[in-house]
């Protein structure tokens, strides 16, 4: 007798897969958090600027996405992926050039904000972040493929998207987004980290040398629980040093998701079917653990 657990997944949870709603998160928090930091360092806030900011990387993140798959599929690591964009479709030329049309459209919303600042700084920081995230998978770059994926998108997504926000709302810099970008750059790269551990299979046959095909699942969580906590660490550090308010220990209300990350991933590191969840563990730590930060920067200039 076939049982439901035993049945394939339906074609519609395989297309909110593909889409990953979650993995949007690692749009908009740095985008967040980079203007709390600004609202908390000038009390600066222009909500049509962030409106614009907000959609365009959604949008930028949409294009990543989907050319991710598109890249994927060249190589060959997707074959046995059911929820892959392009094997949904059967139709990659189109996938790659709707993947086109986001990034453009999000293009597109930073230069509205160059234009009405007359500055084209945020510009050039996004721009670069687009090239960056495109050597992550992109030809002849496929950096991710040399282990080298969680170094690019700590950059991408912690200080250079929080420089970016942060500039987008004071047209200045400050060293304190160093300290943010640090934290979400963290937070990020923990999330794609987490992406590797069931995959070690298909990664090896497709000549990938994801950081947890270097190290192997069992030292990849002992560095995951290290990062984790070295996140947490941090935040004392930058409060009693001046750099964040005290109020920024509201970010400790998310270490019941962070416990649940680790203890998840050291009990079943090596067992591809229980572990390929825990990426949407690390989401929801990034997501709560970067509301809290950045609530913790507004309060007290409220």
């Amino acid at each position: 007798m076939t049982t439901t657990s035993s049945l394939p997944p339906s074609k519609g949870k395989l297309w909110l897969a593909a889409i990953k709603p979650p993995m949007y998160s690692v749009a908009i928090i740095p985008i967040t958090v980079g203007t709390a930091t600004a609202f908390a360092q000038t009390t600066i806030f222009d909500p049509k600027i962030f409106g614009t900011f907000l959609t365009s990387a959604i949008l930028i993140i949409a294009w990543l996405n989907i050319s991710n798959d598109v890249f994927d599929a060249d190589t060959g690591i997707d074959k046995n992926k059911a929820h892959s964009i392009v094997n949904l479709t059967g139709n990659k030329p189109l996938m790659f050039w709707l993947a086109n049309g986001f990034l453009s459209l999000g293009i597109l919303g930073i230069l509205l904000i160059a234009w009405w600042q007359q500055d084209i700084t945020v510009l050039a920081i996004i721009l670069l972040c687009c090239l960056l995230g495109y050597s992550y998978q992109g030809p002849p770059f496929r950096l991710g493929y040399q282990g080298l994926g969680e170094i690019i998108c700590f950059f991408t997504f912690g200080p250079m998207a929080i420089a970016a926000a942060y500039y987008s709302q004071t047209q200045d810099f400050s060293w304190s987004i160093l300290a943010t970008g640090t934290l979400i750059g963290i937070s990020t790269s923990i999330i794609l980290f987490c992406s590797h551990f069931h995959q070690v299979k298909d990664d090896l046959a497709a000549g990938k040398r994801s950081p947890i095909v270097r190290l192997g699942t069992k030292l990849g969580s002992q560095v995951l629980m290290v990062t984790t906590i070295l996140f947490f660490v941090l935040i004392p550090i930058f409060s009693l040093s001046g750099i964040f308010s005290f109020w920024t220990f509201l970010t400790f209300l998310s270490v019941p998701l962070a416990y649940q990350l680790v203890s998840h991933v050291n009990k079943n590191h090596d067992q591809p079917d229980r572990v390929s969840n825990c990426k949407f563990i690390a989401v929801r730590l990034h997501f709560v653990s970067g509301i809290l930060l950045a609530l913790g920067l507004i309060i007290p200039q409220l």
